[in-house]
């Protein structure tokens, strides 16, 4: 089974790689881009057959390594 994780800037947590793509983004004539916020995906190949099981292990392996949930959010897909 395939999970895909999003894991993402929480909320009011400053983006400053963001930020510095919505600045280039500027330059390059690409006007009106109020903001950019940016994250990172992992696909992870788990041998789980139960999509809930499987959802519920790649949780706990964001919350143990993956994601720093201080400052990050993270959602899970199974695939």
């Amino acid at each position: 089974m395939k999970a895909r994780v999003h894991i993402m800037l929480k909320a009011g947590v400053l983006d400053p790689q963001g930020e510095a793509i919505r600045h280039a983004l500027g330059t390059l004539g690409f006007e009106g881009v109020a903001g950019v916020r940016q994250g990172k995906v992992i696909e992870i190949e788990i041998a789980a057959t139960d999509e809930d099981a499987a959802k519920a292990e790649v949780a706990r392996m964001c919350e143990a390594l993956l994601a720093n949930t201080v400052i990050e959010s993270y959602t899970v897909e199974i695939l």
